[in-house]
């Protein structure tokens, strides 16, 4: 199946717009790079804007273009500006399937260990503090299964930055987050896997503001910020390239390899 016909415009506004570009520019007769000519893009652009494909999307001169020139009073200037401010239900389940393609993924973590790192106990005591999932057995077993992705053949390279207070936190007890430590100086030995932690001693930076992943895929990259009760998935090659900017501003501070995996073992012994 083509990835324009798997688009679901009931359940994303950025299907919605993509299924309504690809329905008004064929309703004109024009070809894509007729309307590429017009949007001031290639005509492999158009067809990446109707397939919805990462990092590809309408930005507000070319909506405002097409309402102009289809007479559409408004409609994809209107549908950007919703799907850029609307709460998605799928977003992490997006985030999740963008996440078995990654080339590269490039995440920070301000407050809990991220969960393609966690172990199966470590995990459990988070959800079942959480009180957010009415099968916890199921939860962390659809969370171990992602781990997978870290061990395939030709994986991903993976860049945590971890705030230091990740490591004094003994959530599930002192037994559980020792084992958890452990586990992350065991990742952090594999060739794909970089884990630096961000020292305590910085004080104030911008990554205090929340946690997120910029994950590349081979369409491009898309941003995954996360936040209580649901994250956002972003799209937008802009917002992307501000958080590019914010992660490389962090792992400016943040420690060597060796000096985390250091202070992750002097961790482990202070769990007491």
């Amino acid at each position: 199946m083509a990835l324009r016909e798997s688009l679901d415009p009931d359940s994303s506004i950025w299907h919605w717009m993509a299924v309504d570009l690809h329905f008004y520019r064929t309703k004109q007769n024009l070809s894509c790079a007729q309307l590429g000519l017009l949007l001031g893009c290639n005509r492999q652009s158009v067809s990446n804007m109707e397939a919805a494909r990462p990092g590809w999307r309408l930005d507000d001169d070319q909506a405002k273009k097409l309402d102009e020139l289809w007479v559409l009073n408004g409609h994809f200037s209107r549908l950007l500006r919703y799907a850029r401010a609307r709460h998605d239900a799928d977003w992490f389940a997006q985030h999740v399937a963008y996440e078995r393609r990654a080339t590269v993924m490039r995440i920070y973590e301000a407050l809990i260990v991220p969960g393609l790192l966690q172990t199966e106990e470590y995990a459990r005591a988070l959800l079942t503090a959480g009180q957010v999932v009415k099968d916890v057995d199921a939860a962390v077993a659809a969370r171990m299964k992602r781990q997978a992705v870290l061990t395939r053949e030709d994986p991903p390279l993976l860049w945590a930055l971890l705030n230091q207070s990740i490591l004094d936190q003994p959530v599930g007890g002192p037994e559980v987050m020792r084992a958890q430590l452990a586990r992350l100086l065991e990742v952090s030995g594999l060739a794909n896997v970089v884990i630096r932690v961000v020292p305590r001693s910085l004080g104030a930076h911008v990554g205090l503001d929340g946690s997120f992943t910029i994950t590349t895929v081979d369409e491009g990259d898309v941003a995954y910020m996360e936040a209580v009760g649901g994250g956002r998935l972003s799209l937008d090659r802009a917002e992307i390239r501000r958080y590019g900017v914010r992660y490389d501003r962090i792992g400016a501070d943040a420690l060597s390899r060796d000096s985390t995996r250091s202070l992750i073992e002097q961790a482990m012994e202070n769990m007491a």
